[in-house]
């Protein structure tokens, strides 16, 4: 009577979600140098791209803040001392996140090609566009300091060297939402025309053309609420205190965002390994 030998089955185990986080912070940590090449390939695109070139990312800015300073000065006459420089603090760091949440979105789509041929960690691919955004918050740097020495010299101040603590915070906190918005884009290509409402409302809703303590004072109930709880409210309050006020950053607001964004990487992380594995299928 013949025999038969039982196999084993082999049941793959699939990783849980604290070595899923610490295999993406490893593929983000050594793999930089791809993402060095990445964010230059980015820059000089962007770069060659337009007429202007590499001159419009300080160009811009300026021209956003013209923008507003003639609505909320000129238009509904409210008076800030020095209003052209309070506004710009805040268009600085969000043309800088608007561009990483738009990039971020678009980073893995983009690179639908290289995703099905090569092998390799695609978690790279929202760090680099969000990454990228630093050069054109740099250049943006140099109206900001053109603005401080020729029109408002009376608020230059060494606070102003704060301003790399605030920025990478920021960093951290956009890093979570581009790897987010990027793993979620593969599935919902809807997702761009979503976010450009949503992002001009967080703008608004943000004390970006007003200050934080003249709407808290007035007690505004639900939008005051809202305010209190918008991670942007301390970073345009931190980026406006050392920039504008002269003086360093209300640390506890900045730590809790810092916290905050360290979970939301972490999360966003999880989520993006959990969905990676089906992307080239979906592309």
């Amino acid at each position: 009577m013949a025999t038969t030998t039982a196999h084993p089955v082999r049941v793959t185990r699939r990783p849980g979600s604290l070595a899923l986080i610490l295999e993406g912070i490893r593929e983000i940590w050594s793999r930089r140098r791809l993402t060095r090449y990445l964010v230059r390939a980015d820059l000089h695109k962007h770069g060659a791209d337009t007429l202007l070139g590499n001159v419009w990312w300080f160009l811009d800015p300026l021209l956003q803040m013209a923008v507003y300073v003639i609505l909320v000065s000129v238009i509904f006459q409210v008076q800030k001392p020095d209003y052209p420089l309070f506004v710009f603090c805040a268009i600085l760091p969000w043309k800088w996140f608007t561009s990483s949440v738009s990039d971020g979105i678009v980073s893995v789509t983009a690179r639908e090609r290289i995703i099905k041929q090569v092998a390799f960690p695609k978690i790279v691919l929202p760090v680099a566009a969000t990454v990228g955004g630093i050069t054109n918050f740099a250049f943006g740097l140099i109206p900001l300091f053109a603005l401080q020495i020729l029109f408002y010299s009376d608020r230059l101040s060494a606070t102003i060297l704060l301003i790399p603590v605030v920025a990478a915070v920021q960093l951290v906190f956009s890093l979570g939402v581009g790897i987010i918005v990027s793993a979620t884009n593969v599935f919902f290509r809807d997702l761009g025309n979503i976010a450009r409402h949503v992002l001009r409302l967080w703008f608004y809703l943000s004390p970006a053309l007003y200050n934080f303590e003249d709407v808290a004072s007035k007690g505004h109930g639900l939008f005051g609420v809202i305010l209190s709880l918008n991670p942007w409210t301390p970073l345009f309050e931190s980026y406006r205190a050392v920039i504008y006020n002269g003086r360093p950053p209300e640390w506890g607001g900045l730590l809790m965002v810092l916290g905050m964004s360290l979970i939301l990487m972490a999360v966003a992380t999880l989520y993006f390994k959990r969905l990676e594995p089906a992307f080239a299928k979906v592309l």
